[in-house]
């Protein structure tokens, strides 16, 4: 379909062209004829996306294009045509031929070999070949008009730098403000947590000092040593939070395998990496996971997650999926870190959480850490 809808636009943009091209010398016309090539444009757009599975950003384009284009879609179009006519007559006549029993016998003599076929059976295999040689010219007329969309409509060289600058600046401004949140974080964790029991610690260690009681300053000791131990369970907890030392050495697997070991509701890991990711790819999974399931026990109510990550050709890619209740916001904080941390990476982090769950957070990275 996209093949020979492109055959019917050639023939439209060819007789536009033809027409437009006097009448452009007229400046007062001008600008109609602009309207009409942006729309054609426009509809060669929505048949590569709707019939040819190929999307190009719009960036340029013109007469340019559409006369390639008119060319190309008039010489695939009637070459695809004319396959799918011919291999269906052959097809139809060979297949009426057995039917009925009026196939003649046809005599085929090739070098060594001599045999005696009836033309049903060689319009079926003349017809199925030419089918197949027609499908094989429809997927290369489709490929050739992807790269020569790419080539005419995407942007130029100089816009792909131009964009490329413009995503690289605002990454790393992404990631200024993700380290500042991420220490903001941990100073809050801190103040609220460890220097709290520290506090508390201090308090019950200088009131044993000062107790005239033995048995009342043994309390006391006791208190702080359980206080102590809060205190480096807390340490423990913020250092894990802050970077897991098991990613580094145990890898990405066990690291996850400890988060779920220490989440609350059951967590379905499905680990299929073949290859271990490098290290900035590790990480950028590893907390994408973490901070999806501590969002689906606090947020969510969760009591069911799955963990699935997956490996192909060029990139790696997770999702984590609960039935909690869902509405999650990806602007949030936790959500909106972990984007700008995927985006840094040149990666695509997308969330689907509607009211009332399944909530489903995914990421999908490069397997080579990209260097700008």
């Amino acid at each position: 379909m996209g093949v020979l809808a492109g055959a019917v636009l050639g023939v439209v943009e060819l007789v536009f062209l033809c027409v437009a091209g006097p009448v452009r010398l007229i400046p007062a016309t001008r600008p109609t004829c602009d309207r009409i090539a942006e729309r054609l444009l426009s509809l060669e757009r929505l048949r590569l996306a709707r019939w040819l599975g190929h999307r190009t950003v719009p960036a340029g384009g013109g007469y340019g294009f559409l006369a390639v284009r008119a060319v190309v879609g008039l010489v695939a179009g009637f070459g695809v045509a004319e396959g799918l006519f011919f291999s269906g007559l052959l097809l139809f006549g060979g297949l009426w031929d057995l039917l009925t029993g009026e196939s003649e016998s046809v005599p085929i003599d090739l070098p060594g070999v001599n045999v005696i076929s009836n033309a049903g059976v060689v319009g079926l295999l003349t017809g199925g070949f030419l089918l197949g040689l027609t499908l094989a010219g429809m997927l290369a007329a489709g490929a050739a008009e992807g790269r020569l969309a790419d080539r005419l409509l995407g942007p130029s060289s100089q816009e792909r730098i131009r964009r490329r600058i413009a995503e690289l600046t605002a990454t790393r401004s992404d990631i200024v403000r993700a380290v500042d949140e991420e220490r903001r974080r941990i100073e809050r964790d801190l103040h609220d947590g460890v220097q709290q029991r520290g506090i508390a610690l201090a308090m019950l260690l200088g009131r044993a000092q000062h107790a005239a009681d033995p048995a009342k300053a043994g309390e006391l000791v006791a208190q702080a040593y359980t206080e102590s131990r809060e205190l480096l369970d807390e340490l423990r907890s913020v250092a894990w939070r802050i970077y897991p030392t098991a990613l580094d050495e145990l890898g990405l697997r066990a690291a996850l395998a400890g988060v779920a070991e220490q989440s609350s509701v059951p967590v379905t890991i499905r680990y299929g990496l073949v290859e271990r990711p490098v290290s900035e790819i590790e990480t950028a999974l590893y907390f994408v996971v973490r901070e999806a399931i501590s969002n689906a026990i606090k947020h969510a109510g969760a009591r069911d997650i799955l963990v699935v990550m997956e490996e192909h050709e060029q990139v790696v890619s997770v999702a984590v999926s609960d039935d909690g209740a869902g509405g999650a916001d990806p602007s949030g904080g936790g959500l909106s870190g972990l984007a700008r941390r995927v985006r840094a990476l040149d990666g695509v982090f997308t969330v689907d959480s509607p009211p009332g769950g399944p909530t489903r957070i995914a990421a999908t990275l490069p397997k080579e850490v990209p260097c700008g």
